[in-house]
């Protein structure tokens, strides 16, 4: 959080399994929300893993009290959303089952006092296009659904840049922003595969346009799993994210 805050960031997106981490080592809520507070940086979104989907009725029911626990955790750090990728056994369970999770697990989000975003990923069994949670979000009957959007999953899941156009800008809670290479080919490129936005083949600038006439004024969150960085410091890596990020996605308005 110093890092991003340092090199100029508005936000940051904490891990929830890093949350727990400083919390095993003795670390406490109110202290974490105090040193957030002293950094100055805004908590937009957390990555969470919680089986809100699973097709075994036993795990669903473990998922949603391990949510239960970390959104009232994330709630009182602050942080204003959790994202809900298809984490868990879901090739056999349907959309519509889905939708009828999500919309529970949505409730209990909004009792907590938190937002929820759903996010598809682009290798999942199940919501593994931005078709298929268009479907769960209309489906769930939840008025206010919003979707966690990567660059990186809308490629390796075969979602076109171009049916963005279809869509409102708030729909969108949050978007994950990063590049990919021509090699490896999607059917086997990886997370670490990741680039810098700018730095491959993804349509980055047409991407940013398309989120500006639909109406999307949200964060861009630069999202990668690069294994090394050389001589690199981590502070020089954040403003150099953040330079990519700023020069990629400027649109004329």
């Amino acid at each position: 959080m110093r890092i991003a805050a340092g090199a100029g960031y508005e936000g940051i997106e904490l891990w929830v399994k890093d949350i727990d981490a400083y919390l095993a080592g003795g670390g406490t809520v109110k202290e974490l929300k105090r040193y957030i507070s002293d950094t100055g940086i805004a908590v937009v979104n957390a990555i969470a893993f919680f089986k809100w989907s699973d097709e075994g009725e036993t795990e669903r029911e473990q998922a949603f009290l391990q949510a239960e626990k970390e959104m009232a955790n994330l709630a009182e750090l602050g942080c204003t959303a959790v994202a809900a990728p298809p984490f868990g056994n879901v090739e056999h369970v349907s959309l519509e089952m889905m939708a009828a999770n999500f919309a529970r697990l949505t409730g209990l989000s909004s009792r907590i006092g938190i937002k929820l975003y759903l996010e598809f990923w682009g290798r999942a069994k199940k919501l593994s296009r931005l078709s298929e949670a268009v479907y769960v979000a209309m489906e769930s009957g939840v008025p206010d659904a919003q979707i966690l959007l990567d660059t990186f999953h809308m490629y390796t899941g075969g979602s076109s840049i171009d049916s963005l156009a279809y869509l409102n800008g708030d729909l969108i809670g949050i978007v994950h922003a990063n590049d990919y290479p021509a090699a490896p080919a999607r059917a086997v490129i990886a997370d670490r595969d990741r680039l810098f936005p700018g730095e491959g083949v993804a349509p980055s600038q047409k991407l940013a346009q398309l989120l500006y006439v639909i109406g999307y004024r949200g964060y861009l969150s630069l999202e990668l799993f690069i294994e090394h960085f050389g001589t690199k410091s981590a502070l020089e890596v954040a403003k150099s994210g953040l330079e990519s990020l700023t020069k990629t996605y400027r649109v004329n308005g």
